[in-house]
């Protein structure tokens, strides 16, 4: 069962240039006069196939799942027993500087915000996600904790990320 799922790419792209393929084809077909050179033609379908290629590596590397095996990123992933709770209960939000991006790269993908998750070894990653409260709650019922809003928990204003 599959507890929370963000995907890491979105199709908008693709459809988009797909779209445009598929208007300059109709307007081929409709309009009179001097046909385009074939490789213009090609030129149009490899950037389709650069672009579909584009969507579906970024659905591949950057899609956080938290399921009962645990949170994971890309092919990383994080057992809930590996989770230091105590520092998951105390992230309000921000980043922690330098620590490195859950699921590889260099840096945040554009549009993410990082969510610190601290190793039960001290080592400390940033999970990319666009919904860190979401994420947050995700986290929290995996390793455990009560929610927030249920009647075994505490009562009370709350911010995004339970502080």
């Amino acid at each position: 069962m599959t507890a929370y799922v963000e995907p890491g790419g979105s199709w908008r792209p693709f459809w988009i240039v797909a779209g445009a393929v598929a208007l300059f084809v109709v307007l081929e077909l409709v309009l009179p006069g001097n046909d385009l050179p074939g490789p213009i033609w090609a030129a149009l379908g490899v950037v389709v196939g650069i672009v579909a290629t584009g969507t579906v590596q970024a659905r591949r590397i950057w899609t956080v799942r938290v399921d009962d095996g645990g949170l994971s990123v890309g092919r990383e992933s994080v057992s809930f027993s590996d989770i230091d709770v105590d520092h998951l209960r105390g992230v309000d939000s921000g980043v922690d500087a330098g620590a490195p991006v859950l699921g590889g790269g260099w840096s945040l993908p554009r549009g993410r915000t990082g969510l610190p998750l601290k190793h039960t070894d001290g080592r400390t990653v940033l999970v990319p996600t666009r919904d860190p409260a979401a994420l947050y709650e995700a986290l929290m019922v995996g390793v455990g904790e009560t929610r927030p809003d249920t009647p075994d928990g505490p009562s009370g204003t709350q911010g995004t990320l339970g502080s």
